[in-house]
């Protein structure tokens, strides 16, 4: 098969699926001055609110564009993709919606929780920093062939 030649979009229970199989996604977001700023996330979803967490990975400072850009413009898009390469097996999910830095305790630790089911690291450190949740408005996907992942 020549690349591209099967491309399809992504349905949208296999945009959920494909999306939670990886265990990375990068995260765009913009300040009030408009310039995208991206960085890679750790994630979970549950029903169709994507959440994630400043953790003890080491930062340059602890006031976070990601932070100040989700406060000042909530709309985030968060991509999530599988390359290799055999072009025929890429494809990419895209999330879009609105994020907010969680304040209420039980949302916090059930948020915490669903990340530790995913990542040991979490198990072993829970993440102290912010903890944002991402209400997905919008999805789109995209698959170099019909029926894989």
């Amino acid at each position: 098969m020549v690349y591209g030649q099967n491309w399809s979009a992504v349905e949208e229970n296999e945009i959920w699926r494909r999306a939670a199989s990886q265990q990375v996604a990068r995260m765009a977001s913009s300040g009030p001055n408009g310039k995208p700023h991206i960085v890679p996330i750790t994630f979970a979803i549950d029903g169709q609110v994507l959440y994630f967490a400043v953790d003890a990975k080491p930062k340059r400072t602890a006031d976070l564009k990601r932070l100040r850009n989700i406060a000042a413009n909530p709309a985030v898009s968060i991509l999530v993709d599988h390359y290799e390469d055999d072009w025929e097996n890429l494809w990419w999910v895209r999330l879009d919606g609105r994020a907010r830095i969680l304040t209420e305790h039980d949302e916090i630790e059930r948020a915490l929780d669903l990340l530790a089911a995913r990542y040991l690291q979490y198990r072993t450190n829970r993440p102290k920093g912010p903890v944002i949740a991402v209400a997905i408005e919008r999805t789109s996907g995209w698959s170099a062939a019909e029926a894989q992942a």
